[in-house]
This record gives structure tokens, sequence and C-alpha cells, in this order.
């Protein structure tokens, strides 16, 4: 069962989350003090943990602005009523802050600095509009540095999308119909309970609200670009949403002396950074860069999760790696599914141990695009 590779490992013992709400729906009104608290103290119940053994708490979020300010990780333990004495931290890698806080909770347990970490991350973006902390200018306006080395161009998610999806010959068409599966994995999913292990209901919601059950080829082609001249629409766009997740990683030390039982082992982790502008492109070189280093291949796999930030960014890591797409967000991406930003890393963790689980899988790698151009990549092994 244990592993001595001459390195501390890091294990998997718990991984839940809500279901995500979609903007305006059944969680826009939860605190997300609450709704992060609330899928800690679940995660922790769920896996028999006492959480003053745990060292630290480690949270995603981005636009950390008003109800998700001041630490949001520390206020969610404490909103749960847990022990004083465990202490948070808040990151933002942007799209991928949640799954840099399982790189960190792995990273402090593999070096022997803490043996029991929550990792995780919480979105109210119904509350939190999306780039709120970014002002009317951005980032790079007033940046002489930033101005010598890219220029004044626009630096958008939207125009990166289109810019991938023209740099890959990607045609609107072949973005409408992933997008399409998308929804119909997402809601067989739901319809057949894939997802009943792995999530716990906050109050009236009670299942993923975001998948549509009536799109369609047709209502999907009638949709306007989001930029003029562009093939990047709503439809094949992830969704503003919200929702909070959370995995327990532990030490072997833990999990002898806390009589927990190990799910998974984290076998690679690692992040890249690739060109700012196109921005959504990180998860190609970083997934090569995580295979040369883990000494595996695509097909190793048994399952993967890219975030589907725009289904361009699916098709063009998918053109240049060969994946088979019938081994890629099995049970829907965040088009469907939506896309809590500070949540998504822990919730695309979440769903891939459950699924490894359920289909017997061993190998299961995540990756997904950031703000700034970066991505991070996990690769898990189920035990």
């Amino acid at each position: 069962m244990f592993y001595n590779s001459g390195r501390g490992e890091a294990y998997l013992v718990g991984a839940v989350r809500t279901p995500v709400g979609k903007r305006g729906g059944g969680l826009a009104g939860a605190h997300p003090a609450d709704l992060g608290g609330h899928v800690i103290a679940a995660l922790l119940e769920r896996a028999g943990a006492d959480p003053a053994a745990v060292d630290d708490v480690i949270f995603g979020c981005v636009d950390t602005l008003g109800p998700q300010s001041g630490d949001v990780a520390r206020t969610c333990w404490l909103a749960a009523g847990l022990p004083e004495h465990v202490p948070g931290v808040t990151v933002d890698r942007q799209c991928g802050s949640a799954q840099q806080a399982v790189h960190f909770a792995a990273q402090a347990v593999m070096s022997g600095t803490a043996d029991l970490v929550v990792a995780g991350g919480v979105q109210n973006m119904s509350q939190v509009p999306i780039a709120s902390a970014m002002g009317e200018t951005g980032p790079y306006a007033g940046s002489a540095g930033w101005a010598a080395r890219y220029g004044d161009q626009e630096v958008s998610q939207f125009r990166s999308a289109d810019l991938i999806a023209a740099k890959w010959g990607i045609e609107r068409a072949e973005l409408e119909a992933y997008a399409l599966a998308s929804h119909r994995r997402a809601v067989r999913a739901i319809d057949q309970g894939r997802f009943a292990a792995e999530v716990v209901a906050y109050g009236q919601c009670t299942v993923d609200e975001c998948p549509r059950r009536d799109t369609s080829a047709e209502k999907m082609a009638a949709l306007a670009p989001l930029r003029p001249g562009g093939v990047t629409t709503a439809a094949v766009s992830s969704q503003i949403s919200d929702g909070a997740s959370a995995v327990l990683v532990a030490s072997e030390k833990a999990l002898r002396e806390y009589g927990l039982r190990p799910r998974a082992r984290v076998h690679h982790l690692s992040a890249r950074g690739d060109d700012p502008v196109l921005m959504l492109t990180a998860p190609i070189p970083a997934t090569e860069h995580a295979l040369r280093r883990a000494g595996m291949r695509l097909d190793d796999m048994d399952l993967i999760e890219i975030n589907e930030a725009f289904a361009s960014v699916v098709l063009a890591w998918q053109r240049e790696l060969g994946a088979d797409l019938d081994r890629v967000n099995a049970n829907g991406g965040a088009i469907a599914l939506g896309h809590p930003l500070g949540s998504t890393g822990t919730r695309l963790m979440t769903t891939l141990l459950h699924e490894l689980e359920r289909t017997g899988g061993r190998y299961g790698l995540q990756t997904m695009c950031e703000g700034g151009g970066q991505a991070n990549v996990t690769v898990i092994e189920r035990l």
C-alpha cells in the first residue's frame, strides 16, 4: 500500500465539492466563507480526519474582494467552526489557483514540513464578478516593461480563444460540436449518478445547475461571437458560476498515525509558462514537460481532465498531443459544468479521483490554462 521512492509521498485521502451553481442560481446568496467552510467540514468528516491534526489550509481564489478578501482560506476554516490554531493561506494562480493549492499542499507533505493539509478553492462569481480586481485598465496598463516586450495589443481571454482557433485552424462548427458533447457527457453523468459520491449539497442546491439539457447545434450556431469576426461564442466558453471544493493531502506518517485510508498518490506535479498574449496555450508545453519529467506517455493516462476554459483550448491541446478525446473530460467539463475560477482546480481533481475509482483506472492527469500564460499539471495514481 505504501511507497518508498527516496522522497516523502503525498496521498489524497478525501475529495469533495459542492454542486456548481449557475450565476444567480442556488449558491449565489452563499457567503464564500460559508461555502468553503461547508466543503472543508464535509471533507474532514468523510475522511474521518481530526480537524485539530490539520497543519494548514491552502485555498485558491481569484478576485479576492469583498466577501472573498481577508485571506478567505482562513475565514472558510473559521466559519466552519474549526480549531483556531490551524492557519490558512489564499493562493492566486488565476484559473489554476486550487490546483496550485494542491501542489503546495503536496510539496509541504513531501518535504516533511507538514503531514495533513487541506487544499481547495472557493469562488462566488455571482457576488464578485469576474475580473473585479483588475479594475478598468487591467494589470498591464502603465507598465513600461510590459509595453516594451508585448506592446499595447489587446490582452484578453476572448481574443486569446480566437487567436488559438485561428492558429490551429479550428472552425466554429468544430468548437460547437465539442461543446455540445461536453453538455451531453455532463447530463449523462448526472443522470447516472456519477457525481453522487463527490458532491455535498449546500442548502437546496443539490445538483450541478449549469448543464443545458435542451441545447443543440442549431441553438449554438445562432449565437453571436463574443468579438467581431471571431468564432468564440458563449456556447463554446466556460460558464460563470459559483462553488467550492477541497481535497485532503496526507503524509505516510499521517496515514499511520490517524488511521486514514489513501485513495491516490500524487505521482507528479509541475507548472510551466507560455506566451501570455495567447495566454491559454500553456497546457501544451506544460503537459509535454510533465510527461518528460515523469517518464510517461499520454497513453499511460487512463483519464485526463483539462479545463474547458474555451473549446479551442482543449482542441488545440489535443491536436498537439494526439490525446484520445474519449479519455478526456469523460463527464463533461467547464463548458457544461461551469468554472468557478478559484475552485475549479480541486473540482477537477475531485472528479478525476472519483472517476478513476468508478472505472478502475490507475493514472489520471489534470491540467488547465491560467491567466498570464501558465498551466499546472498533476498526475495522480489511484491506489
